[in-house]
């Protein structure tokens, strides 16, 4: 199976270095489309095919993934829609281009996808989220394992599309803020700069695992590492006072407006 990637920039260059990090397909079934050669550079010594022509990328491909600017995608569709025959699967990762719009720009002729992926993707870490919009089963299963193989995959109505969105694309930024957050305090309390961050981060990692070993609610995880009258408590309701959870719920709430 060939897969063509159309616009090679922070998302689309994301995904060509999740399928390349991970061996998703051989690099020699990946094609990378982009305007401009500039963007592509990076990719020369990938073994992947690269290009500036979009029509050429289509022609070659059995799966076609857009990755360009929301407001790009109708144009960039003009210029080889009439190649996307039934045979061929369209997976838009463009956010905020609805189902209708693509269904109309497409002809309704490939099977189609929109798709919300973060840019841990590049990592095999994503939590991507998928809404199928010309329904085929085994088609949908295909892409679930394409996205599985570079971390999760949500199927969803295409209502839920931006709350996934807020949650996990939005949500890496979040999660940048706190590290930095935390890291900044950790200065305060006499660690040097360069060591917080790595100390954060584990920390991160550990709760994480926990929370996928134990299968726990996290409020459970929390009363395991709480004793009455200590340190953890008193730094939690600390964070309440300032508004911990309602600045995260408020900043999520914001993100979809």
């Amino acid at each position: 199976m060939k897969i063509a990637i159309i616009g090679a920039g922070a998302m689309g260059g994301a995904i060509a270095d999740g399928i390349l990090n991970k061996g998703v397909i051989p690099a020699a079934d990946l094609i990378i489309s982009n305007h401009t050669s500039g963007k592509l550079a990076r990719f020369s010594e990938s073994g992947a095919t690269l290009t500036t022509n979009n029509r050429e990328a289509v022609a070659k491909a059995d799966w076609v993934i857009l990755a360009v600017k929301p407001w790009l995608v109708e144009d960039v569709l003009d210029e080889f829609h009439d190649l996307l025959t039934a045979e061929k699967t369209l997976i838009s990762v463009a956010a905020g281009v609805n189902a209708a719009d693509l269904s109309t720009w497409t002809n309704k002729v490939p099977r189609l996808f929109i798709a919300i992926p973060n840019i841990a993707i590049a990592q095999g870490a994503s939590m991507t989220f998928l809404t199928p919009i010309n329904e085929f089963e085994k088609t949908k299963d295909e892409v679930v394992r394409f996205f599985n193989s570079m971390g999760k995959t949500c199927v969803c109505n295409e209502s839920q599309l931006q709350a996934g969105m807020a949650l996990a694309s939005c949500g890496i930024a979040y999660a940048f803020r706190y590290i930095r957050a935390a890291s900044e305090g950790g200065v305060e309390l006499g660690f040097k700069a360069s060591q917080t961050k790595e100390i954060v981060m584990q920390t991160l990692k550990g709760a994480v695992a926990l929370l996928e070993a134990d299968n726990l609610h996290p409020e459970e995880a929390i009363d395991q590492v709480t004793t009455p009258g200590g340190y953890t408590i008193k730094g939690l309701n600390a964070m309440e006072q300032a508004g911990f959870t309602n600045a995260v719920i408020q900043g999520l709430l914001a993100s979809v407006k």
